[in-house]
């Protein structure tokens, strides 16, 4: 498995890390609306409200039905039944006080009785104030919990013999990440990071086009630089009684074929010989003899202004090295304080028969 490969499954376990957080932290609304027949005047009365909220396991969908209370706690706890229904049919909803044992187990006992929807209201003294109550033991029916003074309310209606017709719809979602202020500071991180990816890929694309640029630049003057090269190169016709034609020890080391009268070479200035046709296709994408790597252009005295930037001033103390002839070929520094590279500190040939011509005076 590739390093991308495992930042990619790295990045994709913390987004799924982030988004189970997240999902933590979100709390759906319930729109609890009543519907009953007032006594006084026999109109029914109808009041909705945005006051519940839903259980962590709950069923996110609608519930409707006839308000019952529990026969005797009005927290329905206790193992026994305690709601004076044992069936579905007509729907009912369970409306529990909230204590005395868990939010899994009153809605577990509505819900082996039947009840379509269980709604919890909050305990004495805390007004109309809610919490994400958490179930996990009990989950596949609809819960949700009210403030005390909505719950107080109904249970006085059922109480007075008033038949409550309850309908639980889903409201809107609520949490850190859909707040107002979150959505505009996701909002501003987002553009942000989009801006700086897209900086970033295109800085990296002109940086790639550019160096593209310049290697085909530098790949283009060094070719035109090999053919002013080839141009100043020996060229030879073979005859039949030369070395290269009557020994099978010569062969053009490129094509590996040995030569033949007639056959037109070129001689580098190294001494090896090649085929024409065989060593200019190689020199123009190499520039090096094939058997010994001497640079023709180096050689030839083609300067490569691609490839060294070397100041042009000349240093303070130098050596002339002459061969027969009298004309100065190398100046090479004796001391260079300012480069530690060993090129600089030693000259090598990159042409041994130079390096011969230099050697013989020297026994």
């Amino acid at each position: 498995m590739g390093k991308k490969t495992q930042h990619c499954l790295l990045l994709l376990l913390c987004l799924s890390w982030v988004v189970h957080c997240s999902a933590a932290f979100v709390f759906w609304t319930a729109v609890v609306e009543i519907s009953y027949v007032n006594n006084n005047n026999n109109e029914t009365e109808d009041k909705f409200c945005e006051c519940g909220v839903f259980g962590r396991h709950s069923l996110l969908k609608k519930a409707s039905g006839i308000v019952v209370l529990p026969t005797g706690d009005p927290k329905g706890c206790g193992p026994d039944p305690v709601y004076s229904r044992n069936s579905s049919s007509p729907p009912w909803i369970a409306l529990i006080k909230r204590g005395n044992c868990t939010f899994s187990e009153k809605i577990n006992a509505a819900k082996s009785l039947g009840a379509a929807g269980v709604v919890v209201y909050n305990a004495d003294g805390s007004g109309n104030s809610t919490s994400h109550m958490s179930h996990s033991e009990a989950t596949d029916i609809v819960a949700i919990m009210i403030g005390n003074t909505q719950g107080m309310e109904v249970v006085r209606l059922v109480k007075n013999g008033t038949e409550v017709q309850m309908l639980i719809d889903v409201g809107s979602p609520h949490g850190p990440w859909i707040d107002t202020y979150w959505l505009y500071f996701l909002s501003i991180a987002f553009f942000i990071v989009a801006a700086a990816a897209i900086t970033y890929f295109v800085f990296i694309s002109a940086n790639r086009l550019y160096s593209l640029s310049m290697h085909r630049r530098s790949e283009k003057k060094l070719k035109s630089e090999a053919k002013r090269a080839i141009k100043q190169l020996q060229v030879r016709t073979l005859k039949r009684d030369d070395e290269e034609t009557t020994s099978d020890f010569h062969m053009c080391a490129v094509c590996i074929e040995s030569y033949k009268p007639g056959e037109v070479v070129t001689v580098l200035t190294c001494d090896h010989i090649f085929h024409k046709a065989c060593i200019e296709p190689w020199l123009l994408e190499r520039r090096t003899c094939p058997m010994c790597k001497c640079d023709i252009l180096k050689a030839l005295g083609v300067e490569e202004e691609t490839k060294e930037n070397i100041s042009v001033e000349s240093p303070p103390d130098a050596t002339v090295i002459t061969v027969a002839g009298g004309e100065a070929l190398y100046e090479v520094p004796l001391t260079d304080p300012a480069s530690s590279d060993p090129e600089r500190q030693q000259h090598r040939y990159d042409n041994r028969a130079f390096e011969a011509d230099a050697e013989a005076p020297r026994g």
